[in-house]
């Protein structure tokens, strides 16, 4: 039976995973260090808050004493702390270094102190920056292009060096973009549905060909479990969702399943650097046994059944928030 600490665990990807472990019969702890910044929400954990499995810690990544007190009483880490959001990053940098940097620093620090297990980093394909064509393999080279992924990268290269220089027994996951329900709506697919469900506009950046890969929460997280489980240490695992959609494509199923039109989207000028296509190869993560479960069309499907079900979850203001 082990016990497992996840930071962020009340952000959207990390209370989804926690709500996972606390069902496993082979955890026997959860604990949740979550500074509650904006994206983080205690009620993204409601279901489980009341679990003698879970305890739910408030605090910094950056305090080393409260870090060093938990992880001393756990065997394994899954990081999911972050700043994530490009346009945040763009205004300003700081906040980013400060917590997907430093604050990655200050985990591996203790991991190294204590002699922890396993140390999951969660990561992302923005690393990997844009591609013309093709997908990018985990050893290819980073280039990343906003300070948002640009501070991803250099978490990823620490949590490395700590394994290549003291033995942190290290695995990284990088995901493609993340969706499904209690995401907060400064990305893309909550805030479109927010906004088309309340009669409002949605913008497009450019001419709406960018690419992404989209992938189910779950989905991530069960990449992140196998990752846990068997990830060998030192190895960089790409989790993606079999998925590629321009801007205008993912616009047109969430029309669809709103049942709105294209009177609701505006065109405005694309913000600075951004990136055209992702694409990432998942063979290796295939490799322990990972494949996405839920289609796209099934998982939009429910995800906007859940905001069309929980109109109060989000507040005007959160709404409003850039995409």
């Amino acid at each position: 039976m082990e016990r497992i600490l996840v930071t962020g665990g009340a952000g959207f990807i990390g209370s989804h995973f926690v709500k996972r472990l606390v069902q496993s019969p082979s955890i026997s702890r959860v604990t949740v260090l979550d500074a509650l910044t904006y994206a983080g929400n205690r009620n993204n954990l409601r279901t489980v808050l009341s679990s003698p499995k879970l305890t739910f810690t408030h605090g910094d990544i950056l305090d080393r004493g409260l870090v060093d007190s938990l992880m001393a009483e756990h065997d394994a880490v899954v990081h999911f702390a972050a700043e994530s959001h490009v346009d945040r990053s763009l205004a300003d940098a700081s906040g980013f270094v400060r917590t997907n940097v430093l604050g990655t620093q200050t985990l591996l620090d203790s991991a190294r102190r204590i002699g922890i297990r396993k140390f999951v980093h969660a990561s992302t394909d923005e690393v990997y920056g844009s591609l013309p064509s093709g997908t990018a393999l985990e050893c290819d080279p980073l280039r990343p292009t906003v300070p948002y992924s640009a501070s991803k990268a250099s978490s990823d290269m620490m949590a490395l060096a700590y394994f290549h220089s003291y033995g942190v027994p290290v695995c990284i996951t990088r995901s493609s973009n993340n969706y499904g329900p209690n995401q907060y709506p400064e990305k893309l697919i909550p805030l479109f549905v927010n906004r088309l469900l309340a009669g409002e506009q949605v913008t497009i950046h450019g001419n709406g060909e960018h690419v992404r890969n989209w992938l189910h929460v779950e989905d991530n997280g069960q990449g992140v479990d196998l990752v846990l489980r068997k990830g060998i240490p030192g190895e960089i695992y790409n989790l993606g969702g079999g998925t590629d959609l321009t801007t205008n494509e993912l616009t047109a199923l969430l029309l669809k399943e709103t049942g709105t039109t294209w009177g609701q989207v505006d065109y405005v000028p694309d913000r600075a650097a951004n990136d055209i296509r992702y694409s990432i190869d998942w063979t290796k993560a295939a490799q322990l046994g990972y494949r996405p479960q839920q289609p796209l069309d099934q998982g939009l499907a429910r995800t906007v059944d859940w905001y069309r079900r929980n109109p109060s979850w989000w507040d005007a203001s959160a709404r409003s928030a850039g995409a």
